[in-house]
């Protein structure tokens, strides 16, 4: 397991709304312990911060790749940014 701490924001594309993206997001970055939220925007996409060990923030993303059943992601946009001030990863209310 990788000791560095990585904070990204996720910007999911494509079907990602209505197909319980959200949940999957909570349940999946929480099994690997990682902090952070996730909330619907207006304009149809996820948006996501994760933050914690590098190799399970990779993990996560990976799972992002897919989604749950119902998704159909397009593209992820991500970049580095400061780590959120969750203490555990929750969904918040779209934007």
């Amino acid at each position: 397991m990788s000791d560095d701490i990585t904070t990204m924001r996720l910007v999911i594309a494509g079907r990602v709304q209505g197909v319980g993206f959200r949940a999957f997001a909570v349940r999946e970055a929480r099994a690997l312990g990682l902090k952070g939220w996730v909330r619907n925007c207006p304009d149809g996409t996820v948006e996501a911060v994760v933050s914690g060990a590098d190799d399970k923030v990779k993990t996560f993303v990976g799972k992002c790749t897919r989604g749950p059943t119902s998704a159909q992601v397009a593209h992820i946009d991500m970049e580095s940014v400061a780590p959120p001030s969750e203490t555990d990863f929750v969904a918040k209310a779209t934007l």
